[in-house]
């Protein structure tokens, strides 16, 4: 992770223009990337090294915190910003919310600083929640068909009725529960949670 700091704002506009950069592994450098935004003009340079299932990204937050109307934030691709198009159109959103604007210099569509740039982007929003808006109509569909059919829906239980009776019997006996997880193949979880709802179904027996 590192930053470098120009930190000279446009003397006509008063702007900063920010660059972003990231990569995933820790062997990997940022030259190409930092090189690429100094030379498109950025002022200052936050960068993110995001390892394995390590998703934070620290100089992400501390360049979106520092954004204001006016500024301008550049990466060199779009994948360096986001992994996913829901990620980019909502990283995108709270640039805007600032006031700043957007663009990548692999990517010349993706450019909000231009009236172009920004009819794409917002056509790109549509196309992605239009389809969000298909697969919520398709599951839902799904779900009605399978009911319908007297289908289970969600997870399958992982214990028969005989075997939760059977684990219940064990527990009464005074088996701990890691134990008995241990004996039917389940996690702990599980056990616990057939304990919560024998519980609940005790309460509602003595509420009647």
């Amino acid at each position: 992770m590192e930053e470098r700091d120009t930190n000279t704002p446009d003397l006509f506009t008063g702007r900063m223009t920010f660059g972003y950069a990231r990569v995933s592994t820790t062997k990997q450098g940022f030259e190409g990337q930092i090189d690429d935004l100094e030379a498109a003009g950025c002022n200052q340079v936050f960068a993110d090294k995001v390892t394995g299932r390590h998703q934070n990204r620290p100089e992400l937050q501390k360049m979106l915190n520092k954004l204001r109307a006016g500024d301008v934030v550049i990466v060199t691709r779009l994948d360096r910003l986001a992994r996913s198009t829901r990620d980019l159109l909502a990283l995108v959103e709270q640039i805007h919310e600032t006031g700043a604007t957007f663009k990548s210099l692999s990517e010349p569509w993706a450019d909000t600083t231009t009236p172009a740039g920004k009819m794409v982007m917002t056509i790109f929003a549509g196309v992605a929640e239009f389809e969000r808006s298909l697969i919520a109509e398709r599951t839902e569909k799904g779900r009605q068909e399978a009911r319908k059919k007297g289908k289970h829906l969600g997870a399958p239980k992982k214990l028969t009725d005989e075997k939760r009776a059977a684990l219940l019997e064990l527990l009464a006996a005074g088996k701990q529960p890691g134990e008995a997880a241990r004996i039917f193949g389940v996690h702990r979880t599980t056990v616990h949670r057939v304990i919560r709802e024998e519980e609940s179904k005790k309460l509602r027996r003595n509420k009647d």
